[in-house]
């Protein structure tokens, strides 16, 4: 079981760092963006398979959800309809729901960014939605050419979105501390009058290449 306190160092660590600490795995495309680019997230999943146009399970699923989850919501990259807003978003508030990422539009994002609440999407559409179709809640879905079970750890910051396996998180953890604390050592170096090339032991490629 992932802890509140692993929650909040993979939040504080950042998309990029984990998705690296990890072997360069679990990346979401970069077509997902948040609303609020100060936005920081990370919570366990609650995935949502949802018809494209409609949001009728997403009355649903904030109902299924526990506080500090993040509904992951797979509405088929569907463009033309916005199934997420301030009611919803308040709703969510209330509830204690960490964020929402949606395969797919949200509308009202002036009132939701004033609000606080992170949304991380394909883009913004003021068109509604119908509430007639069935979808399922708790399920594997897949978000681009990423697969996300329920449970799954979600970071998203102004950079992206990585996706951690519940096994996998205290690994990460570690091996994102180890990564930062590489990354620290290059700063410290290349202040005091070191290359990157030299750094990252680049200097024998360029020469092969003819760049010197």
């Amino acid at each position: 079981m992932t802890t509140s306190e692993q929650i909040t160092q993979l939040r504080d660590l950042g998309a990029a760092t984990v998705y690296e600490a990890q072997g360069a795995k679990g990346a979401l495309d970069s077509g997902m963006k948040p609303i609020d680019p100060t936005t920081r997230l990370a919570g366990p999943a609650l995935t949502v398979d949802a018809r494209p146009g409609d949001n009728l399970i997403l009355h649903y699923a904030v109902q299924k959800a526990r506080r500090g989850d993040v509904l992951v919501v797979d509405a088929k990259g569907f463009m033309e309809a916005g199934p997420w807003g301030d009611v919803l978003t308040l709703q969510a508030m209330k509830l204690g729901i960490a964020g929402l990422v949606i395969n797919g539009c949200v509308r009202d994002a002036n009132l939701i960014i004033g609000l606080g609440f992170p949304v991380f999407c394909r883009g913004l559409s003021i068109k509604g939605t119908g509430k007639n179709q069935p979808g399922k809640v708790n399920v594997p879905v897949m978000v681009g050419d990423v697969l996300i079970n329920p449970g799954d750890i979600i970071v998203g910051d102004r950079d992206g979105l990585v996706v951690v396996a519940q096994g996998e998180v205290a690994t990460t953890i570690s091996n994102s501390l180890a990564r930062e604390e590489k990354e620290e050592k290059q700063r410290k170096a290349i202040d005091e009058g070191a290359t990157t090339a030299e750094l990252l032991n680049l200097t024998d490629t360029l020469t092969r290449f003819g760049l010197v």
